[in-house]
């Protein structure tokens, strides 16, 4: 936890994430990401420089099982008032659409409404649990698939909703999360959603493992690339 709660403290001051009397909603969609992006802003509000509210909040997308009482009652410990809202997201991408490849839209459709959501909480921030693995794999995929250099930025305005994105785990490794994770023992919801590993990213995520067999230093340079403002930008 140490080490994650570092990783988050130093993005706050890179990126500015975190105002004096802001509203921060996490975005719990029940996977260890977002269940350790809770737990840990959770602790970090008791040192952080500015002092926010965090409040969850979970969309359930309408596909069984999704059984969100252990994360309530993770939020009931640590003090975080948690909303969960009913969608038919999942009808509208598999039943209605039938989706051959739904991660894009169902990601879209999952960011405004918690956008929405965020609204009629009354956050002025989204934080989402995106980490550095994340990071990297977009930049590969925006790469080899669309042909440009790419990744989501650590701290976004939204100026039609007036809502912030944060992605305060931006520096710190997918294995320090699941570390947390295991160590903790939080409260992960299986996916039920058909699509669960068999998504791009997830060969994406190979493809870059492989790469690390050769090059075992290589996340490291790809997350220096993302820091580089002079000659990339992507992070400016």
């Amino acid at each position: 936890m140490k080490e994650l709660l570092g990783c988050i403290r130093r993005a706050d001051k890179d990126f500015g994430l975190i105002s004096e009397g802001d509203t921060v909603c996490v975005g719990v969609s029940g996977g260890k990401d977002s269940l350790a992006l809770l737990y840990a802003l959770g602790l970090y509000r008791r040192f952080c420089p500015s002092k926010f509210t965090l409040i969850a909040a979970t969309l359930h997308l309408g596909r069984e099982p999704f059984d969100t009482d252990a994360v309530r009652r993770l939020c009931e410990e640590i003090d975080v008032p948690y909303t969960v809202k009913m969608t038919q997201i999942s009808q509208v991408i598999f039943d209605e659409r039938k989706e051959t490849n739904p991660c894009a839209l169902c990601a879209k459709m999952r960011r405004g409404a918690l956008i929405d959501l965020c609204k009629e909480l009354g956050a002025n921030k989204l934080a989402l649990g995106h980490h550095r693995d994340d990071a990297i794999e977009t930049l590969m995929l925006s790469l080899l698939y669309e042909g440009r250099l790419h990744t989501f930025h650590p701290r976004t305005f939204l100026s039609r909703s007036g809502i912030t994105q944060i992605r305060p785990m931006v520096y710190c490794p997918e294995k320090h999360i699941i570390h947390v994770v295991k160590q903790l023992k939080l409260p992960v919801i299986t996916s039920p959603c058909p699509a669960n590993g068999y998504t791009k990213r997830e060969e994406m995520k190979q493809i870059i493992d492989d790469i690390c067999k050769k090059i075992p230093n290589a996340r490291e340079l790809m997350l220096s690339a993302l820091q580089n403002k002079e000659q990339y930008g992507l992070w400016d």
